[in-house]
């Protein structure tokens, strides 16, 4: 049996997993990612880690064949971080020469949306398919593209950074620096941007009082549990969310034409109330022979897509 590491680098946690060839977790655990100690300290502790974890399944480290990383910023040849989007860690830093040098084995590392793409591709909702781009809508938007059995990474490793495709002209500023892009209006962001708009100027409603009259603590997920009990002011929310959602969607299928589109994330879990909305008005926005059998799911993997997509970039 082979044995392989899934690391999901956060920017406070990094989640790890040992896994075998077959696909199964065997073990998983959350160590805090300290980066601020510097890259060499943090991936020293990683693998200090991977070893104690596998001396706890009584397998020798010897024995493990690969790491895989999943690493929140570009990735160059599967090798290279062009810039790390929470660490201090400077820019074009061999990430895989630095934890070969420190473990002795064979690793890879791909952005992290662009893992959790593989892992749904490979092991989860897209497994089967030919081709899937997957969505993770959450803070932002992040993308991953899958075609052929491989990642579309790009040239310098920007490859499935749909969240910032631009669809409205001059619009929202987005916290890349750029105007209208497409995960300020549909990511999480997006709606209590929205939603907080709106409740500035109109208290009654249903989502107003499930925040207890406190904008503060409004999250994406009270608009849409607002809509499914019906709350009109909510479902004018999600119908608005929807109809950019769609547009960006509708973009990628007349660029990608994929067999299935993967929604993960936190607002996924939003489910049918979104889903349905979207489903309706994609025709709006995509060509109709990008609708001819294909498939919108959802993610099914959750916090193990990270880990299983890793391990697939040494599997």
């Amino acid at each position: 049996m082979r044995y392989f590491a899934g690391i999901d680098m956060g920017g406070t946690n990094s989640k790890i997993g040992i896994m075998n060839e077959n696909g199964d977790i065997l073990k998983t655990e959350n160590i805090k990612t300290l980066s601020g100690e510097g890259v060499d300290k943090t991936l020293e502790r990683i693998w200090e880690k991977v070893k104690e974890m596998m001396s706890s399944l009584n397998i020798e480290y010897k024995k493990l064949e690969g790491i895989g990383m999943g690493i929140p910023g570009p990735v160059i040849d599967q090798k290279i971080v062009g810039f790390f989007a929470n660490f201090p860690w400077g820019n074009d830093i061999d990430i895989s020469e630095k934890m070969e040098k420190i473990s002795g084995v064979k690793t890879r590392l791909d952005n992290d949306v662009n893992v959790i793409a593989l892992g749904e591709a490979r092991y989860g909702s897209a497994k089967g398919y030919k081709s899937s781009v997957t969505i993770a809508l959450g803070t932002g938007i992040g993308g991953g593209i899958y075609i052929d059995g491989r990642l579309l990474s790009g040239a310098t490793g920007a490859g499935g950074e749909i969240g910032h495709m631009k669809i409205v002209k001059d619009g929202n500023l987005c916290g890349c620096g750029q105007k209208g892009c497409f995960e300020t209006y549909a990511s999480a962001t997006g709606v209590i941007r929205e939603a907080t708009s709106r409740l500035m100027v109109n208290k009654t409603n249903l989502l107003y009082e499930m925040i207890d009259g406190d904008i503060s603590k409004l999250e994406a997920k009270h608009v849409f549990d607002a809509a499914k009990q019906g709350d009109k002011f909510s479902l004018d929310i999600v119908e608005y969310i929807s109809e950019y959602l769609s547009m960006g969607i509708g973009n990628i299928l007349n660029i990608i034409n994929p067999d299935v589109i993967v929604l993960s994330g936190g607002v996924a879990l939003a489910g049918d109330i979104l889903l349905d909305r979207v489903k309706q008005k994609l025709p709006k926005y995509s060509l109709k022979v990008t609708l001819d059998n294909l498939d919108i799911v959802l993610g099914v993997l959750g916090n193990d897509a990270g880990i299983k997509g890793a391990t697939a970039l040494v599997l």
